[in-house]
């Protein structure tokens, strides 16, 4: 995985992950990360080429 790939994954988990404790239901907080997941991972091809890193 190249750097700029795990960096961005970090970043996003690290975001999700300072707003997980406040969901109660374990459920819930897979379904947020598994959501937020697809739409980071669908956003980063975009990402990329608009910061010039295709």
């Amino acid at each position: 995985m190249d750097p700029v790939t795990m960096l961005y994954y970090a970043s996003v988990c690290a975001v999700l992950s300072l707003g997980a404790g406040g969901v109660p239901s374990r459920a819930l907080r897979l379904l947020i990360g598994a959501l937020v997941g697809v739409i980071a991972a669908a956003a980063l091809p975009a990402l990329r080429v608009s910061l010039g890193l295709y």
